[in-house]
C-alpha cells in the first residue's frame, strides 16, 4: 500500500482517537478538581489541551493530503 493511502486511513482514525482521549481528560478535570486535587487537574488539563494541538496538525496533515 502506498504511503499516502495508508495515510488516508490512519490520519482520521489518529484524529478520532485522540479527541475521544481528550474528552475523558477533560471529564477527569472535573473529577479531579472536585476532590480538592487541583494541581492534578492542571496536569491532565494540560494534557487534553495538547492532545487538542496535535489533532489540529494531523488535521492540517489530513487536509494537505487530501489537496
Amino acid at each position: 500500500m502506498e504511503i499516502a493511502d495508508r495515510l488516508t486511513h490512519l490520519l482520521p482514525h489518529w484524529i478520532e482517537h485522540n479527541e475521544a482521549h481528550a474528552e475523558q481528560l477533560s471529564e477527569w478535570v472535573v473529577k479531579a478538581r472536585s476532590a480538592g486535587m487541583g494541581e492534578i487537574a492542571d496536569s491532565i488539563s494540560d494534557a487534553a489541551d495538547a492532545m487538542r494541538q496535535a489533532n489540529a496538525r494531523l488535521t492540517q496533515a489530513r487536509d494537505r493530503l487530501a489537496a
